[in-house]
């Protein structure tokens, strides 16, 4: 990490070549991109009990888990180089061309997928990312050589958004390695070589080996300990503390928004805001830049857009895929939380209230309470079918008396097909809100599925473990996950609750 740092420092300063750098990790180890979270991405307690090491990049994007067989390519050059086109995206793109030349050497048919991955008849086989220094750019891949997915899907905090973006129902249907394209792993210095070759002819250059250069043996003495530093590790990125943050994510083209904003609601200004995601941004520093100007502006939706809007016309920022509206998009849904409160929504549960199509103070009157299977107790006779004995013995029974107290139809969703048929049935026969209970990883993968259909709805948070938490989606999915989750039943039903009088207020108007 402290090498990526040092060497674009050098080629900035002509102290240095353009450069290819091979990498590899031993140990293994979990790295997290330089705008984000490591407590939002990496499952702390697994990799510290399993000796996976935590660090993070210099450059953008998600989590990243390394197995001390994947193998790492760095390109390091000058921007100004006429064998670089201007645009990040064409840089992207023509650099991807590369690998994918090395890759056919081995006798692996590889494509270009925008924005920045490598991939083999549709699943990724590297994913690349880089940034920029003083006229100087990094641009990265990992190839995946013997993948280890199952210690992957421990070590790292998946981004379930991605599972639907790729249309997948499982991590080896959208990855893939050289061990599973080729039934065997090639001699390191072989991939190396092919890789080589393919930069070679793509970027018409001829590679010679070479050390690090004094400047770069000095500077890295100099910088390594920061780089091994909690404050670099953690830091730069750790998310605001206090319970009463305001927080809302959104998937854009570009990657995940994660968005924390800390108000002063006496004033109604915003204190801090708190920006990650698994984005690329040029700079680097551009988030960190936009937070700062985020301070003191008011809590309003108008004073935000017109901030984020100057930001990106006035300064020289690119953040492929993601454009002004998307992250104002997610500050505003962040900021309607604040009018959760006369909902009865206390301020360290806002964030547990999920609001589909329209915001909360728009949705009208539901006649029916959606309920998800995986709160029945696991040896129950309902688990895997509709209904409940309302035997007293799980919170789904008392969901269900919730229900008959105001009116409401109960029906526990079995399955993702399930809840697209139920949804898509009552948007046809009327129905013009529902509300329901599910997890928030649940409601980021589902949310465009949820807007496509377009009945607005409200969903509140469950608690316990999950099955993304545990990485069996797959099961969950098709109605055969066998761990047991609860319902927040307070704020279930003070939602309920309100909505109703705000119903009943309406009509009587």
């Amino acid at each position: 990490m402290a090498l990526d740092e040092v060497i674009l420092t050098a080629r900035s300063q002509d102290a240095a070549p353009n450069t290819l750098r091979f990498l590899q990790f031993t140990p293994h180890c979990a790295l997290v991109g330089y705008h984000q979270s490591v407590e939002q991405e990496i499952r702390l307690s697994y990799c510290r009990e399993h000796g996976v090491e935590i660090n993070r990049r210099l450059t953008g994007g998600g989590g990243l888990y390394w197995g001390e067989r994947e193998l790492g390519w760095e390109i390091y050059a000058s921007q100004d180089d006429e064998r670089f086109p201007v645009g990040v995206e064409a840089l992207y793109e023509l650099l991807c061309r590369g690998a994918i030349r090395g890759l056919e050497r081995l006798g692996v048919h590889a494509d270009f997928r925008p924005q920045n991955d490598i991939e083999v008849e549709g699943r990724k086989i590297s994913g690349t990312g880089g940034t920029s220094l003083d006229g100087a750019f990094l641009f990265q891949g990992t190839l995946l050589v013997d993948f280890d997915v199952n210690t992957m899907l421990r070590a790292l905090r998946i981004p379930v958004e991605k599972l639907k973006d790729k249309e997948v129902e499982s991590v080896k249907e959208r990855v893939t390695c050289l061990a599973w394209e080729l039934d065997t792993v090639p001699p390191l210095a072989e991939i190396k070589a092919a890789l080589a070759a393919g930069f070679a002819e793509v970027l018409d250059v001829r590679f010679e080996p070479g050390p690090l250069t004094t400047f770069e043996e000095n500077l890295l003495a100099e910088r390594l300990p920061h780089f091994q530093s909690e404050e670099w590790i953690y830091g730069v990125r750790r998310p605001l503390a206090r319970r009463d943050t305001l927080r809302a994510l959104y998937k854009s083209p570009g990657g995940l928004i994660r968005v924390s904003l800390l108000v002063n609601a006496q004033a109604r200004r915003i204190r801090e805001a708190f920006i990650t995601g698994d984005f690329f941004a040029y700079p680097r520093r551009a988030i960190l830049d936009l937070e700062a100007r985020l301070k003191g502006v008011r809590a309003e939706a108008a004073a935000v857009r017109e901030v984020v809007e100057d930001f990106f016309a006035t300064e020289p920022i690119e953040i492929p895929g993601v454009t002004p509206g998307d992250v104002v998009r997610t500050l505003r849904e962040a900021l309607d939380k604040m009018t959760y409160l006369q909902y009865d929504i206390h301020p360290e549960e806002v964030n547990d209230v999920f609001c589909v199509v329209k915001p909360l103070a728009e949705i009208e009157r539901s006649p029916v309470l959606l309920l998800p299977y995986c709160a029945k107790q696991t040896d129950c006779d309902y688990r895997y079918a509709e209904g409940c004995a309302e035997c007293g013995g799980c919170c789904i029974g008392d969901a269900f008396h919730l229900a008959e107290r105001y009116g409401l139809t109960p029906i526990s969703i079995q399955s993702y097909e399930h809840l697209e048929e139920t949804l898509e049935r009552l948007r046809d026969e009327g129905v013009t809100a529902f509300v329901g209970s599910c997890c928030e990883p649940f409601y980021a993968k589902h949310r465009d599925d949820f807007e496509r259909i377009g009945l607005p709805g409200i969903l509140v948070d469950v608690d316990s473990t999950t099955c993304y938490d545990l990485g069996r989606e797959e099961g969950a999915y098709a109605g055969r996950f066998d761990n047991q989750t609860y319902l927040k039943m307070d704020l279930l039903e003070r939602v309920v609750g309100r909505i109703s009088e705000s119903a009943n207020q309406r009509i009587s108007e």
